[in-house]
C-alpha cells in the first residue's frame, strides 16, 4: 500500500507551500546519502524527493488529492486517473510509488505532462527539474542555495595556573594569527573555550566556524588545587612547630601573616576563608597553609648536643593511643 505523500513530508493536508518546503529542507538534511549512511537512508531520502516534486507542484498537487498518485501518472493530457498501465507509471513500469501492470501504453500520455513529471523525478526537463541535485533527485540545491556555516576547528593550548585561577586574557597564536581569548576565572585542565567566527569558512554567505580550543592547566610551583581551594606547603622547624610563631604566607594575589599555634603538627591546615579560586560562577574557595615540619638534616656539634638533651623530655609520639596493641 502506498503512503500518504503528506506523512511522507510529515506535514498535514492544509500546509502551505512555504511549510513544504521547511518540512523538506528539514528532511533532506536528514537522511540525504551524503551525511546519512544509516541503512535505508538513501531510500528514504528518493522517497521524500519523489513526495516534495509532486506536492510542491501546484498541479500535481491538485490531481493528487483529487485522484491519488494514479491521477499524477496519467497527467492533466491524460484524462480520468488511471490512462498508463493501473497502479504503474506512464511507461508501464513500476514507478517510484510502486505499481504495475497490464493496461494501456504510454502513448496515451501528452508529452508535455510526460517531460514535466518524469523530468521532475529524474532531475531532466522544464521547470522544476532545472538545477537539481546530486543523484537526480529533485530539491536538494534548494537546501544547498541555503547559507552554510563553516565547520569548527580545533586546538589545544597551555595557561598558567595563576591566569587559569583568576582569571585573564591570552593571545594565542593559531595558524598563523594571533587571537586574544578570555580565559575565565577558575577554568580546568580539559576544558574547552570557543572563539566565535575563527573556524572554517562558511558557504555561499554563511556564518564562519568556531574555533574550539582545549585548555591544559600548567602546574604551579608552590600552589595546587582541590575544587576551588588553593592549598600551599609550608614548611616549619621543629622549634617553630613546638612554640608556635608567625609566617608571611603568599596567596594568589598579595600575601597574609599566618599565626601558626604551638604544637602544630604536619599535615594540619590552617585556613584564610575565602582566599582561594572564585569562579566566574559559583562560590570562591578557601587558601589552606599545609604545614609541614622538618626536622634538621645537618647539625653542627652544639645543636646536635642541644637536641639529644632535649630528646629525654619529649614525650613519646608513638605512645598513644591508637598505637597500643588491640
Amino acid at each position: 500500500m502506498e503512503r500518504d505523500l503528506y506523512e511522507i513530508l510529515g506535514v498535514t493536508k492544509s500546509a502551505s507551500a512555504d511549510e513544504l518546503k521547511k518540512a523538506h529542507r528539514g528532511l533532506v538534511r536528514t537522511y540525504h546519502p551524503d551525511v546519512n549512511k544509516d541503512p535505508g537512508a538513501d531510500a528514504r531520502f528518493k522517497e521524500i524527493q519523489d513526495a516534495y516534486d509532486i506536492l510542491s507542484d501546484p498541479e500535481k498537487r491538485k490531481l493528487y488529492d483529487q485522484f491519488g498518485i494514479a491521477g499524477v501518472r496519467a497527467g492533466a493530457g491524460g484524462g480520468a486517473p488511471g490512462g498508463g498501465r493501473p497502479g504503474g507509471d506512464p511507461f508501464g513500469g513500476a514507478g517510484p510509488f510502486g505499481g504495475g501492470g497490464g493496461g494501456q501504453g504510454w502513448q496515451n500520455v501528452d508529452p508535455s505532462t510526460f517531460e514535466e513529471v518524469f523530468g521532475s523525478m529524474f532531475g531532466g526537463g522544464r521547470g522544476r527539474a532545472r538545477g537539481r541535485g546530486r543523484g537526480g533527485f529533485g530539491g536538494f540545491d534548494d537546501a544547498e542555495d541555503e547559507p552554510h556555516q563553516g565547520t569548527d576547528a580545533a586546538a589545544s593550548e597551555t595557561v598558567d595556573f595563576l591566569t587559569a585561577a583568576l582569571g585573564g586574557t591570552r593571545s594565542f597564536r593559531v595558524n598563523g594569527e594571533a587571537i586574544e581569548v578570555r580565559i575565565p576565572a577558575g577554568i580546568r585542565s580539559g576544558a574547552k573555550l570557543a572563539v566565535r567566527g575563527k573556524g572554517g569558512a562558511g558557504a555561499r554567505g554563511g556564518q564562519a566556524g568556531d574555533l574550539i580550543i582545549t585548555i591544559t592547566v600548567t602546574p604551579h610551583p608552590w600552589f595546587r588545587r582541590e575544587e576551588n581551594d588553593v592549598l600551599m606547603d609550608v614548611p616549619l622547624n621543629i622549634a617553630e612547630a613546638a612554640l608556635g610563631t608567625t609566617v608571611r604566607v603568599p596567596l594568589l594575589q598579595g600575601s597574609v601573616q599566618l599565626k601558626v599555634p604551638a604544637g602544630v603538627k604536619s599535615g594540619q591546615r590552617l585556613r584564610v576563608k575565602g582566599k582561594g579560586i572564585a569562579p566566574a560562577k559559583g562560590t570562591p574557595g578557601d587558601f589552606y597553609a599545609v604545614i609541614q615540619v622538618e626536622a634538621p638534616r645537618e647539625m653542627d656539634a652544639q645543636t646536635r648536643r642541644l637536641v639529644e638533651e632535649l630528646a629525654p623530655r619529649l614525650a613519646n609520639p608513638r605512645s598513644a593511643e591508637k598505637f597500643a596493641p588491640g
